[in-house]
């Protein structure tokens, strides 16, 4: 491999656009001389990376899914639970952090592509290997504009208060939106901002590799698996499906324009078509199972750099097996989970029993949930460590110190070899998976399925068979799925049509994507009133003799969107509040 002029390694951590402004201690660097830092230019794009997330127990994953019907988070001064229930302050806005956080990568992506400095940079002796690695950091720059410019979309898109449907401010300049001037910062419309994340995704596809896999690269000391983790052409039109589909939807389509659900199938499938003819010859399989501890999974698409604790164990354990147990699932949604045979548990051929209603039930539910009676056993020699018990006196019972509120803990993610009182803790690298094949399943089952119904096939595919894929494979622990022999729901289903089959979808994308942060988006998205989201959250209360169920909190939202931060309102007088939220203005 030719030697680098840079190492591959040097990441520099900035803390904001002011820092690129000033020399360095040594006193040689100014903005006229950058070009003789490449590793200072390359260093936007590694920050802008560096700004996501690593661990789906952040604000935006599982404690978002406290916000809401899945997930009731157990400290009650925590932001986003006071934000769920209805006595959130904008002091106590817990989406504001994010806010900055998008702002900041977009500034550092758009230092990198003004005046094309980041492409005309030369990294790197040998001439191929330089123009390849200027042509990936391109199409990162552009992908990740895409990307937060998509978070923005899906966190703060919606109807202001003088009606217009909103988008956010778009900046295509490296400013520091909290250092310029505030007063010439507007929201763009919603549609302007979707024209603009496609424009940059169609942007990032001329520099971006088709994919990031050794079999495809020319070089592969500056392409394929050396680049896992970044961003490459697969990943670019799986956001391309994201953000067709989130256009598409009810809040944000009210004209109901099919061109926008039929491009939102054509992305899915040209994704899923990848996995299947590409990955499939090199240990992808659509039947088979994966684990969340795996951050090379096959199943993924794109994902965050992998992080190595025992943070999510910590925080979803009880305190009878040394956890705190921050966030705990709801009777919601344990309910949504079908019985054994695929059928809903409040249909008559569910065979489910409301006297032991954790028995017979989707494999996927044990996978997901631990519930009063289930086990921890040590996945290398299937020790028994911990029982649940969360009847009535129980040490895990809802209100015990450390332990949930609902009593029922997430099983999800957890490694099933961590045990806090091992001589030696035993952890697996884990990692965030943005995108992966479940995804654009879910994607073009609705997506197509709003085109031309369940069962006609388009792009290759049918919707039917994208959620058959999903409800056939076997669940994280290898268990047979519950459509793996014969799935009469499914038939039941795509036979009563779209309408129907669009119900089985929603309920597929609550289960496949719970605790994964989707859900509080999808709600939105969905939801034509806010009376939809404000649901009552429910737990079990179990003792010898039976189980009743009863409320833990309610749901309690003034509006579908959540409020543009009440700061930057205020700073920037050309802000429009989102509806129903005239008190953060």
């Amino acid at each position: 491999m030719k030697k680098l002029i840079i190492a591959l390694a040097a990441v520099l951590t900035f803390a904001g656009c002011s820092d690129f402004l000033e020399p360095l201690p040594n006193g040689h660097y100014t903005d006229k001389n950058l070009l003789e830092y490449p590793s200072m230019i390359r260093g936007f794009v590694e920050k802008s990376y560096d700004l996501l997330p690593k661990l789906y127990s952040g604000g935006e994953y599982v404690y978002l899914d406290g916000a809401t019907d899945d997930a009731v988070i157990t400290a009650q001064t925590h932001a986003m639970r006071r934000f769920a229930v209805g006595t959130g302050t904008p002091a106590s806005d817990p989406f504001k952090t994010f806010w900055i956080r998008d702002y900041r990568a977009i500034m550092y992506v758009n230092k990198f592509l003004k005046d094309r400095l980041g492409i005309n940079t030369r990294y790197m002796i040998d001439n191929e290997q330089n123009r390849r690695l200027q042509r990936a950091l391109q199409g990162d720059a552009y992908a990740l504009r895409a990307w937060y410019q998509f978070d923005l979309l899906r966190k703060w898109g919606g109807r202001g208060t003088d009606g217009r449907l909103l988008g956010f401010p778009i900046l295509l300049e490296p400013v520091d939106v909290f250092d310029a001037d505030a007063g010439s910062f507007e929201r763009a419309t919603y549609e302007q901002c979707v024209e603009q994340i496609l424009k940059d995704c169609d942007s990032a596809l001329v520099y971006l590799p088709a994919a990031n896999r050794d079999w495809l690269a020319e070089d592969i000391s500056v392409q394929g698996a050396v680049r896992w983790h970044r961003f490459d052409g697969v990943a670019v039109k799986a956001l391309k499906a994201m953000t067709w589909l989130q256009w598409a939807s009810p809040a944000f389509n009210p004209e109901n324009d099919p061109k926008r659900w039929e491009n939102a199938a054509k992305y899915a499938a040209e994704v899923m078509d990848f996995k299947i003819t590409q990955d499939g010859a090199h240990g992808f399989d659509p039947t088979a199972a994966f684990t969340w501890t795996d951050p090379n999974s096959p199943e993924i698409i794109w994902s965050s750099d992998y992080s190595k604790g025992s943070t999510m164990e910590n925080l979803f354990y009880p305190d009878g097996f040394l956890g705190t147990g921050s966030v705990g699932p709801t009777q919601n949604l344990v309910d949504a989970f079908p019985a054994a045979n695929g059928y809903p548990i409040d249909h008559p051929e569910a065979n489910y029993n409301e006297n032991t209603p954790y028995a017979n039930r989707d494999p996927r539910f044990y996978s997901t949930v631990f519930y009063n009676g289930a086990e921890i056993r040590r996945i290398t020699n299937n020790e028994l460590m911990y029982t649940f018990d969360t009847s009535v006196g129980g040490r895990d019972e809802a209100g015990g110190v450390n332990n949930t509120m609902t009593n029922y803990y997430i099983r999800k993610y957890v490694y099933l070899g961590w045990n806090k009182d091992d001589d030696k803790v035993q952890t697996m690298p884990k990692s965030i998976f943005f995108m992966r094949w479940t995804h654009m399943c879910l994607i073009f089952a609705e997506a197509a399925n709003r085109v031309s119904g369940p069962t006609t096939e388009l792009y290759g595919y049918t919707p039917k068979q994208a959620i058959a894929y999903l409800r056939r494979r076997p669940t994280n622990d290898g268990i047979a799925g519950v459509g793996a022999t014969a799935d009469p729901y499914l038939d039941e289903c795509a036979a009563a049509g779209p309408e129907e089959f669009e119900k089985l979808v929603r309920n597929e994308r609550r289960i496949e994507l719970c605790f994964e942060g989707q859900r509080f988006y999808d709600l939105r998205r969905w939801a034509t009133d806010v009376s939809e989201l404000n649901d009552v959250i429910n737990r079990p209360r179990i003792t010898r003799q039976s189980i009743a169920y009863e409320e833990v909190e309610k749901r309690s939202y003034p509006s579908l969107y959540v409020p543009i931060p009440y700061t930057e309102v205020v700073r920037m007088k050309g802000i429009v509040q989102n509806a129903g939220w005239s008190n953060w203005e």
